[in-house]
């Protein structure tokens, strides 16, 4: 199985339009960070997690030419705008595209792309089948998933655990009890927004402390802003288990 990080940057994705700081206007490649998805590839089927704003053009950087689902983490806009584009993999694969999500993010994909959803049947809309998903585990296809709740300040958002590897974004707690499902993860994807203490996201320390609490062998941070430093700047900072993620890494798990 291949995970594809499509993206690892926050809400506005680096660079942030109008910014002049040292990151946004950097000249490498890992200091251009897209809205956070990654891209599941297994034997027999293709998964996006999340489809930001920058859905589009994630896949074609990554070369996707087959779609069998979305899985989202919740229904905030860097999460789900981009799914009016499977539009495309609807035309090319001749039927839906299976789309998991909890009860607020189908009320918000309901609320978003309302043609979609309201029955009319318009010619040319995105093809979805919608799966309600909650804690307990669901497969797609030979992939199986364990929900993972944490706290986005007071919004609920899914974490999954897939064999030993855990994706987890937008977390600024996490309860003992879902700690327990992430215990013995090899490798552990957990966000760190910026240095400076913030309302919904762990900072780099807290995701640090994080990591070396579950003791996964190797922890890569995701979710990342400008305001966090420059990519090579920040790697020199970090312990040799950790590490931070970049558009385009490849993990084979």
């Amino acid at each position: 199985m291949i995970i594809t990080f499509l993206g690892t940057g926050t809400s506005q994705g680096v660079p942030v339009i109008a910014c002049g700081c040292e990151v946004c206007t950097s000249a490498d490649a890992y200091d251009k960070r897209l809205r956070t998805s990654i891209l599941i590839e297994a034997e027999d089927k293709t998964i996006v997690i999340d489809s930001g704003p920058d859905f589009r053009y994630q896949m074609l950087r990554a070369g996707v030419k087959r779609l069998d689902a979305i899985v989202y983490t919740h229904e905030h806009k860097d999460h789900i705008a981009g799914m009016d584009d499977i539009r495309a993999f609807n035309y090319f694969q001749q039927g839906p595209v299976d789309v998991y999500a909890d009860f607020r993010v189908q009320r918000a994909l309901a609320r978003e792309f309302p043609y979609v959803f309201d029955g009319t049947g318009y010619p040319g809309i995105p093809q979805v089948t919608v799966h309600p998903i909650g804690l307990d585990p669901f497969n797609i296809g030979s992939v199986k998933f364990i929900p993972i709740e944490v706290l986005h300040y007071l919004l609920p958002v899914l974490g999954f655990r897939i064999n030993d590897f855990t994706y987890i974004t937008d977390a600024k707690t996490v309860s003992e009890a879902e700690k327990e499902k992430i215990r013995g993860s090899k490798i552990l994807v957990i966000n760190a927004l910026q240095k400076q203490t913030h309302i919904s996201h762990f900072t780099l320390d807290e995701a640090i402390d994080f990591a070396n609490e579950i003791g996964a062998e190797t922890t890569y941070l995701t979710h990342i802003s400008h305001r966090l430093g420059k990519h090579k700047d920040i790697s020199a900072e970090l312990p040799p288990n950790i590490r931070l993620a970049y558009d385009g890494l490849k993990l084979e798990i």
